[in-house]
């Protein structure tokens, strides 16, 4: 009884053994770098760096344009008050008809530019 024991025991060992065999076979192609699943995870690593910098540039020219439109509301505001002083101030103003001279008065001017002749460009 102690041999069949014995027997089932070292064989036991040897399919633990080969499997274990096995495994590190598939451990080793599964972890190369050139074409099992390490040289993709690889990749993947190297691709998330990238884009975590593209995030970090992207974020810092959204602060940017965040704090220029900032800026440029701020001034908006600042125009459409003054705006609507000037507007308020132009309803103070005397009617265009009382300020206006009369239309005999004024008179047309023209101003005419010289042309240089080829005789005189040539002198």
């Amino acid at each position: 009884m102690e041999l069949i024991a014995d027997v089932l025991l070292a064989a036991g060992a040897f399919g633990a053994a080969v499997y274990c065999f096995v495994l590190q076979r598939r451990l080793r192609r599964f972890t190369q770098l050139e074409s099992g699943m390490g040289g993709a995870i690889a990749v993947l690593s190297a691709q998330v760096d990238d884009l975590t910098r593209a995030l970090a540039a992207a974020r810092g020219a959204a602060s940017q344009s965040t704090d220029r439109l900032e800026e440029l509301t701020q001034r908006a505001d600042q125009m459409a008050t003054r705006l609507e002083l000037l507007v308020s101030a132009l309803h103070d103003l005397p009617e265009a008809e009382d300020r206006a001279e009369p239309a005999a008065d004024r008179r047309m001017r023209f101003v005419r530019a010289r042309v240089r002749r080829e005789t005189e460009a040539a002198e």
